[in-house]
């Protein structure tokens, strides 16, 4: 079964290399650009197998965002991973209840590991 990953990113650049780099690893990318609109991303998608997550948005925050994730019973046992240039915040990234952390701009050379790790529920934190 093919996974999916789900990018909630609102710089576009962004959510296109990580789509990109996504496909070009046998996953299917779903992205959104706002948190707002979650519900579209579970439209034809049984179910989403990761999460990226940027932290900063217009009128949300990931640190909040990654709490209210958990919660939903059908992202529960989903990893929920920062994916943010903070890198300097990661104890509070960790401390909020992210399943890892990969750090802007991504080293492709690395995310094709990086992304089996966590597909297979390894936690995962380059920065």
């Amino acid at each position: 079964m093919e996974k999916t990953a789900l990018i909630i990113d609102d710089n576009k650049s962004n959510r296109d290399v990580l789509h990109m780099m996504l496909k070009l690893n046998g996953v299917k990318p779903v992205a959104l650009e706002t948190p707002r609109y979650l519900e579209r991303a579970f439209e034809g998608n049984e179910r989403i197998d990761v999460v990226f997550l940027d932290l900063e948005f217009p009128n949300y925050s990931g640190y909040d965002l990654v709490k209210q994730f958990k919660a939903d019973a059908r992202l529960q046992s989903t990893p929920i991973i920062a994916y943010s240039v903070h890198s300097s915040e990661v104890e509070a990234i960790r401390a909020a209840g992210f399943d890892g952390f990969l750090s802007k701009p991504l080293e492709a050379h690395l995310f094709a590991e990086q992304l089996a790790r966590i597909l297979k529920g390894e936690s995962v934190w380059s920065f």
